[in-house]
């Protein structure tokens, strides 16, 4: 998301725009979710739905290994850089968000309301919740999850460019082969019990996971890593494909990670109720499902023939802002829609969306107009 310094690319901002609309959407539909069977057709619109868009983040990650990679600044000069503009807006959302939720929750709606998961917004837990920002987000900063975790990929990637500088197509794709192994390993763990596994004292990690050590077998290879190589090496060596072609593979490749991510959820459900653990392996932007869709999308956008415009670039700028303040004004548009129980679940979550996004896109372009404010959403 946070991704500033080259030109603009027509594609690029196209990708930015449908993923950063993805990922509000995702997010509008979760609370339809967790209706499970208090409100079965809720919950599987919700599920649907949102097993559609999970490619939302990935997407996000190949665009920085796109734009990014490999890295030919000095080191000292890329952290300051990169890392630098991401603590900034980090810190100032770890605390607005808390505090617009406190004020929404405490005097413009009932703190009853089903959307939130924490419903303790005190004044005394807001604080709380600002004051321990620094060891992990919590439920009103959701999404800056992903800001901890970029910061994560911007310590490895001068590592990795300086490799990619050097390595040939062969090297890369037989590290991507190794990532690819890494995509199984959720289901892997998931069927691990049911042929006898029991764990270790407890801990029922795998390849060498267990209390004492959390870096089993493929952890230095596996997770965001896998698709900031993927992103250089489809970059660097595009597929030459007609679109009959690329539609002949993409199209199936994605309805395939969809049907398994979308129905997969559904059975975890049934089979683990209640067990959020187990749900996320299904939805895991690093499980092979996603995997599948994330490409499909990308090789699809990557082949548009998209101009450069003005407009476009604007708004795809707009993206990152857009991506941190978001969630406030989900909560919003949910409760909004909540007079509105005779609308179909999936055009009240559609809605929604448009709703958060709109709104959230008008606050950050009124935020770069001013200096003082616009470091908070670039």
């Amino acid at each position: 998301m946070e991704m500033q310094g080259r030109e603009h690319i027509g594609w690029i901002d196209l990708l930015r725009v449908v993923a950063c609309f993805l990922v509000v959407l995702s997010h509008c539909c979760d609370p339809f979710v967790a209706r499970f069977d208090a409100d079965r057709g809720a919950f599987l619109t919700g599920v649907f739905t949102g097993s559609f868009v999970r490619a939302c983040v990935p997407l996000f990650v190949m665009m920085t290994g796109v734009l990014l990679l490999p890295v030919r600044a000095e080191l000292g000069d890329f952290y300051r850089k990169r890392i630098g503009r991401i603590v900034v807006p980090l810190v100032f959302w770890s605390v607005v968000l808390p505090l617009s939720y406190f004020v929404y929750l405490n005097y413009v709606v009932s703190t009853g309301n089903p959307m939130v998961v924490a419903d303790d917004h005190t004044l005394g837990a807001t604080l709380t919740r600002i004051c321990t920002f620094i060891f992990n987000f919590n439920y009103d900063t959701t999404p800056l999850w992903y800001l901890y975790m970029l910061v994560g990929l911007y310590l490895i990637m001068p590592v990795i460019g300086a490799w990619l500088q050097q390595a040939s197509r062969r090297d890369i794709r037989l590290v991507l082969y190794v990532w690819g192994v890494t995509l199984l390993l959720p289901y892997i763990k998931m069927v691990a019990p049911a042929l006898g596994y029991t764990g270790n004292y407890g801990n029922m990690g795998i390849l060498g996971v267990c209390d004492w050590n959390s870096y089993g077998t493929f952890y230095y290879v596996s997770g965001f890593i896998g698709y900031l190589i993927l992103a250089y090496y489809l970059a660097k060596y595009p597929p030459q494909w007609s679109w009959k072609r690329t539609l002949a593979v993409t199209v199936p490749m994605f309805l395939g990670g969809y049907l398994i991510t979308s129905f997969g959820y559904v059975l975890t459900q049934q089979y683990f109720p209640g067990d959020y653990a187990y749900l996320e392996i299904v939805w895991l932007f690093t499980g092979i499902n996603v995997f599948m869709m994330t490409f499909a999308v990308f090789v699809v956008i990557r082949k548009l023939k998209v101009r450069a415009s003005v407009g476009l670039s604007r708004l795809a700028s707009l993206t990152f802002g857009i991506y941190l303040c978001h969630f406030i004004f989900v909560q919003v548009g949910y409760d909004l829609m909540g007079t509105l129980d005779a609308l179909p679940v999936l055009l009240r979550i559609f809605c929604v969306a448009l709703f958060a996004f709109g709104i959230s896109c008008a606050l950050v372009w009124i935020m770069f107009r001013f200096r003082p404010t616009r470091r908070f959403v670039r």
